[in-house]
């Protein structure tokens, strides 16, 4: 896999500290000799990130909320995403089209069928598959212990202010998406101290033959 571009994304809810985890895995990537690229959706490029701002901080309906996830998703793909993998890098993403699926379709209960439309496409190649990381750590945490954690974070966007039943139901559209796609899918118990969750990922990572050396 050394000469080959890997992507790998993190999803989970606010609060499950997902982010906390992605240096690491870089670091480990690094050491290994890999060339990688560290980003995040709705992000990543100069256009994506306008369009962030807008998602997370300006009023609108789900519809206008998941064309604009979508369209910032196009530009981050042709711009950041497929020519580091062209390349041969490590691609480490802080959540994609997953969390379009919790978020937008579970917890904003928008329809699901024109998610999958939007899905294809934006995320179509060439060969007529379509654009998914081929493995997505899903740091899988209590929506309870997740707000708890959120209460005392910084100053709340439009969705790490949603009630907790929101986040019930984005942890359900989680369950969902990984029910759907096993094989891509690591399931980490993100609930547990800061060292046991990043073993977890390392040693996910390794089982899947991504990083070097055998698991713990």
């Amino acid at each position: 896999m050394q000469s080959q571009g890997v992507f790998i994304s993190f999803e989970g809810i606010d609060g499950a500290g997902k982010s906390s985890h992605i240096q690491a895995v870089a670091d480990a990537f690094r050491q290994e000799g890999r060339q990688l690229v560290q980003t995040r959706e709705p992000g990543g490029t100069p256009l994506a990130e306008k369009l962030r701002e807008l998602v997370l901080h300006d009023a609108m309906d789900p519809l206008c909320e998941a064309l604009l996830v979508f369209a910032a998703r196009r530009d981050h793909l042709q711009q950041v995403i497929e020519p580091a993998l062209a390349r041969g890098d490590v691609v480490l993403c802080d959540r994609f089209t997953d969390a379009t699926f919790a978020y937008q379709g579970s917890g904003r209960g928008f329809d699901l069928a024109v998610l999958s439309q939007l899905e294809h496409w934006v995320q179509a190649m060439p060969d007529g598959g379509l654009r998914q990381p081929a493995m997505t750590l899903w740091f899988d945490i209590d929506p309870g212990v997740a707000a708890q954690r959120l209460a005392s974070a910084r100053l709340p966007d439009r969705f790490e202010s949603q009630p907790r039943a929101f986040f019930q139901q984005v942890h359900h559209g989680y369950e969902q998406r990984a029910l759907a796609d096993p094989g891509r899918f690591a399931r980490i118990h993100a609930d547990a101290d800061l060292p046991t969750v990043r073993q977890s990922v390392l040693d996910a990572l390794r089982q899947r033959g991504y990083l070097s050396g055998a698991a713990e």
